[in-house]
C-alpha cells in the first residue's frame, strides 16, 4: 500500500472537511469504520469541548464512532451534532436496547476575530458544516492547510492550518498518524524567520527542508504578541492500529502532547485550548505493553510536530485575515 503521509494510513479513519469562505471558518470530521478506542489530554488553559467525560478510562462507553474539530468557539460544538446525525442516518452508534447513539466527542478553536462573517442569526451554521464533513469523509490523501478547522485558524505571525503526517514505528508492526488544526498563540517558526521548530524531525524537504538556522536567531524565543485570553488554540488526533486499552491510549495522548510543545512557541498555555486525542483501531497487538507503549509515544510526538509545520507551510491566503502564509514569505515548497 503506498503511504500517504497522513493519518488515512492508519485503516478504517476517514477525513472530511467542509469550510464557508463567508464565515472564514470550517469543520474537520474523522469518521471511523468501526467504534475505535479513544482518550483525550488537555492542556491548554482555555479549552472547549464535547462528550470528553466519557473518554476517561473508569467511563462505560470503551469505543467512539467519530471526532470532530471546529472553528467558532463555543459556538463550533454544535459542528459534532451534525456529525451525529449523519451516523446516525447511516445506523451508527451505541447500542442500548434498540436505540443507537453516535458517540462523537469534539473540540474547537478560536477563529471569531478572524474577519469573517460572524452575524449568523439565531442558530450558527456549523451543525450543517459538521454534517456536510462527514459526508465528505472519504479515504484516500486528505488536504492539507487552510481547509477544514484550519480553514480561519492563525499563528502569531502566520496563517495557521490543517497539518497531517504519519510514521512507521521502527521494531514494531504498528504505526501512528496525526492531525492537527494549527491556531496557536506562539509561533511554530524560530522568530520571525522561516526555520520550523519541528525541523529535527522533517522527513526529506515536506515542510521546506531548511533544518535548523546556523546560529539561532536572536528572536527565536521572543514573545509573541500581546495576548488576548482564550483566542488560539491547537486541536489535534494521534492515531494508531496498535491494540490499546483506554488507559493506554490516554497515555499516548499524553505523551503526544510534546508533539505541540516541539512544534510550538510557547505551547500549553493559559491563552490556548490546546487538545490532542488518542485514537487506537485495534489491529496490531504489542508485544510488550510498556515497552512498545513507550515507543509509540515518542513516535507520536515527532509526528504531531510534523504535522503541525506542514499545516503551515501548506496554509493559503485567507483575504479576510491580514497574516502571510510561509510560502508568501520565503518561497518554497
Amino acid at each position: 500500500m503506498t503511504r500517504l503521509n497522513r493519518i488515512t494510513d492508519i485503516s478504517g479513519i476517514r477525513v472530511g472537511h467542509a469550510e464557508d469562505e463567508r464565515l472564514a471558518s470550517g469543520v474537520t470530521a474523522l469518521v471511523f469504520d468501526t467504534p475505535f478506542t479513544c482518550a483525550v489530554d488537555v492542556r491548554g488553559g482555555g479549552p472547549g469541548t464535547r462528550e470528553t467525560d466519557l473518554l476517561d478510562p473508569a467511563s462505560t462507553v470503551q469505543a467512539v464512532d467519530a471526532l470532530v474539530l471546529s472553528g467558532g468557539s463555543a459556538f463550533g460544538l454544535d459542528a459534532a451534532a451534525g456529525v451525529v446525525a449523519h451516523l446516525r442516518e447511516a445506523g451508527r452508534g451505541f447500542a442500548i436496547g434498540d436505540v443507537r447513539v453516535p458517540i462523537v466527542p469534539g473540540a474547537i478553536l478560536f477563529d471569531l476575530l478572524n474577519g469573517g462573517d460572524k452575524a449568523w442569526g439565531r442558530f450558527p451554521p456549523y451543525r450543517d458544516l459538521g454534517y456536510a464533513a462527514a459526508e465528505a469523509a472519504r479515504g484516500g490523501a486528505i488536504s492539507l492547510g487552510s481547509v477544514g478547522a484550519g480553514f480561519g485558524a492563525r499563528t502569531a505571525n502566520l496563517k495557521g492550518g490543517l497539518g497531517s503526517a504519519s510514521s512507521a514505528v521502527s521494531g514494531l508492526a504498528a504505526q501512528v498518524g496525526a492531525l492537527v488544526a494549527v491556531n496557536a498563540f506562539g509561533r511554530v517558526t524560530m522568530g520571525q524567520g522561516p526555520h520550523f521548530w519541528a525541523a529535527p524531525f522533517e522527513r526529506g524537504a515536506e515542510f521546506g527542508g531548511l533544518g535548523l538556522p546556523q546560529p539561532m536567531p536572536d528572536d527565536a524565543l521572543s514573545w509573541p504578541r500581546e495576548p488576548l485570553p482564550g483566542a488560539n488554540t491547537t486541536l489535534a488526533v494521534v492515531a494508531t492500529d496498535a491494540r490499546l486499552t483506554k488507559a493506554q491510549a490516554k497515555r499516548l495522548a499524553i505523551a503526544a502532547q510534546d508533539g505541540l510543545a516541539r512544534a510550538i512557541h510557547p505551547a500549553h498555555t493559559p491563552l490556548d485550548g490546546d487538545v490532542v486525542f488518542a485514537v487506537a483501531t485495534g489491529a496490531v497487538p504489542l508485544a510488550d505493553e510498556v515497552a512498545d507503549l513507550a515507543r509509540l509515544g515518542a513516535v507520536a510526538a515527532e509526528t504531531l510536530a510534523r504535522a503541525v509545520a506542514l499545516g503551515v507551510h501548506a496554509a493559503t491566503r485567507l483575504p479576510c485575515l491580514d497574516l502571510p502564509t510561509w510560502r508568501e514569505l520565503y518561497g518554497r515548497g
